[in-house]
């Protein structure tokens, strides 16, 4: 990938050849980086840290060992509930809130860098939640292995024909009700599927 259209806003292109070549044997080859901000502290920053967007995800590159190695923090874009910033007299720090865990930030992000930075995540947060796809990507994500368990559990137990096992319980199915609800409210399901669900769970009482 060309370095050139990341280094828009005074990017470092050192470091951004570097985080670059890492993001190459790391991501899908679907997944272009859209946007790459570098930390900028006051004086002479040697390995600075850089937050990656492409449109799968989210990710935090953290130099350790005297720049020897690189920690990388990852969150898909299911996994994200909120991005945020926060303007000081020189620079900013950018924040990211997860649907679970702690927030995970870094300061010294250039102001022009964490406006945009803002701006394409919530872009690419939108395009997910839009996507027709997005449920599928949701369930492969292992912080939420509890969900999709119950995601299968569902699924398995709807995809049962109506003319098969007519032993359900009104209760039985007032549970799957409101499970159902649970996964849609959580944007497991689309709102299609959840109302054809509901569907064939009322045609059973």
């Amino acid at each position: 990938m060309s370095i050139e259209q990341y280094l828009t806003d005074d990017q470092d292109p050192k470091t951004a050849e570097k985080v670059l070549a890492k993001l190459r044997d790391m991501l899908n080859s679907d997944e272009p980086v859209i946007y790459l901000a570098i930390q900028k502290r006051p004086g002479v920053t040697i390995n600075p840290d850089s937050i990656a967007v492409s449109n799968k995800r989210i990710v935090f590159c953290i130099p350790e060992n005297l720049g020897l190695t690189t920690n990388f923090i990852t969150f898909y874009w299911a996994d994200v509930k909120e991005v945020s910033f926060k303007e000081g007299f020189l620079s900013s720090k950018f924040i990211i809130v997860p649907q679970r865990g702690e927030n995970v930030s870094i300061d010294y992000i250039p102001k022009v860098q964490a406006r945009k930075l803002y701006q394409f995540c919530n872009e690419q947060m939108e395009k997910y939640k839009m996507s027709p796809s997005g449920n599928s990507k949701i369930i492969q994500n292992e912080n939420l292995a509890d969900d999709y368990t119950s995601y299968i559990e569902v699924k398995d137990e709807m995809d049962i024909s109506s003319t098969a096992e007519r032993g359900h319980t009104e209760d039985e199915l007032i549970q799957k009700l409101e499970k159902l609800k649970i996964l849609f409210e959580k944007q497991l399901i689309s709102q299609a599927e959840y109302e054809r669900k509901k569907a064939d769970i009322l045609s059973q009482l």
